[in-house]
């Protein structure tokens, strides 16, 4: 699925495609990534889903810039992930007995976040980034997303700003 942003999913759609674990990425996904403290937008609509959801963050990110969002929305998370690989998402089934089913990946970069989720098997939403400021080593990331969007919009297979909810 690819969407604006993480407002404008389907919550009530993935919840009766049996989804029930919505795992987050941080930067440009649920803030931007100088904000130290959780959009109140953000906030008010993790706080809704909680009551259909388990949620997580993970990121590629340390420990000292996910926590103060565990603690201010009440959610566990996954630090130093490494997207594209799987480890975290793993860790997560491992502690929790989720099955791959009910999981759901949302991010903001291919690369990472889209190729991780699609690595292990679960449904990934791509939302657009919210701001333009990246990581420096998100640059790297974005301009071989570049590439791969190029790509896939010669083929109509994928244009950004089309936003299509298959699932």
């Amino acid at each position: 699925m690819y969407k604006k942003d993480i407002f404008s999913i389907s919550y009530d759609k993935l919840k009766k495609m049996g989804k029930r674990v919505l795992i987050y990425d941080l930067d440009n996904t649920l803030a931007l990534i100088d904000q130290k403290e959780c959009p109140k937008k953000t906030k008010d609509l993790i706080n809704k889903l909680k009551k259909d959801f388990d949620i997580y963050i993970i990121s590629n990110n340390n420990y000292k810039r996910i926590l103060p969002y565990m603690n201010e929305l009440g959610i566990n998370g996954i630090s130093n992930a490494i997207k594209p690989s799987t480890r975290g998402l793993r860790k997560i089934i491992k502690e929790e007995g989720y099955k791959k089913s009910e999981m759901v990946m949302i991010g903001d970069q291919m690369v990472t976040d889209i190729l991780s989720a699609n690595r292990f098997d679960i449904t990934s939403i791509l939302v657009d980034p919210l701001g333009v400021k990246d990581l420096k080593i998100t640059g790297l990331n974005r301009f071989i997303e570049g590439i791969i969007i190029k790509k896939y919009t010669k083929k109509n297979v994928f244009k950004r700003g089309k936003y299509y909810d298959r699932g």
